[in-house]
């Protein structure tokens, strides 16, 4: 049911008295039974989802997972000519290939249930969201249905641009260092294939929530927590940190990398300076 007549426009306030409105006129039950049928309409199409790329997922394993671990995955390629364009040496092109082996009997099955739940996941997440929104916009105001809609659309894509970047860049870089660097001369490193998909999914999914940063920036301006004049003041010491940040996830050694890696990261740092409020 729609609310209208906002008395103050705060944002923080309205959140506060929404529930207790919105309940009293439709009935406690009535919304348990709307939020039933929302989670039931999630879950088949997350299972439908599922299921055709669990039947598709070698396929897939194949050419997606497994395709950085070889010299002719396109973002080497591309980092090494860009690099080569900047005047630099780039990454080096030597021949590379990763080797994954198995050593749990029941790893390649679970990794491939694993890779299906979580894959089918991240694309029914903005129908999940659709279905939140649809829920709970009867019950907002104009103005925190605007805030709530542009929060959403904006941090599912930065999310899915995340995955992007981590996918393309981050995890290609780091893959190729760690698997290069040895403890001793005597230690033959051979990559589990748990170890691999653990990996991958941690930097992939960490690169998409490190990219919700704008987002988590603007909601706390809307609570009153932060202010632009104080991302202003701090600027300098957010440059340090991203440099720091962005040379722990690629320690490469290589400038250009480093500069690749950093500059998405302060560009999102200003993107959440433009969104906060003055």
């Amino acid at each position: 049911m729609r609310m209208n007549g906002h008395p103050d426009g705060n944002f923080p306030l309205s959140i506060i008295h929404y529930p207790f409105h919105y309940v009293k006129s439709s009935g406690f039950w009535d919304h348990m039974d709307a939020l039933r049928a929302v989670l039931i309409r999630v879950c088949v199409v997350w299972m439908v989802a599922c299921i055709g790329l669990f039947f598709v997922m070698p396929w897939l394993f194949d050419r997606v997972v497994m395709a950085p671990c070889t010299d002719g995955f396109v973002s080497y390629r591309l980092m090494h000519a860009l690099a080569g364009l900047c005047g630099g040496r780039g990454m080096d092109m030597e021949p590379f290939r990763i080797e994954i082996i198995n050593i749990r009997l029941t790893a390649p099955l679970m990794i491939h249930l694993t890779c299906a739940l979580w894959m089918s996941a991240v694309i029914c997440m903005p129908y999940a969201l659709y279905e939140a929104w649809r829920f709970v916009s009867p019950g907002l105001y104009a103005s925190e249905r605007r805030s709530v809609s542009r929060a959403l659309t904006l941090g599912t894509a930065l999310f899915y641009v995340g995955l992007l970047v981590g996918y393309w860049v981050i995890f290609p870089v780091t893959l190729r260092f760690l698997s290069a660097y040895t403890l001793g001369g005597d230690i033959v490193s051979h990559i589990s294939i748990d170890s691999y998909v653990e990996t991958f999914s941690l930097l992939i999914g960490g690169m998409g929530l490190a990219f919700e940063l704008p987002v988590v920036l603007w909601l706390l301006s809307l609570l009153g927590v932060l202010r632009r004049r104080v991302l202003r003041r701090y600027r300098r010491h957010a440059v340090v940190a991203i440099v720091v940040l962005a040379a722990v996830i690629t320690p490469t050694g290589d400038p250009f990398t480093l500069f690749v890696v950093a500059i998405p990261l302060y560009l999102l740092y200003e993107l959440g300076l433009m969104l906060v409020r003055e």
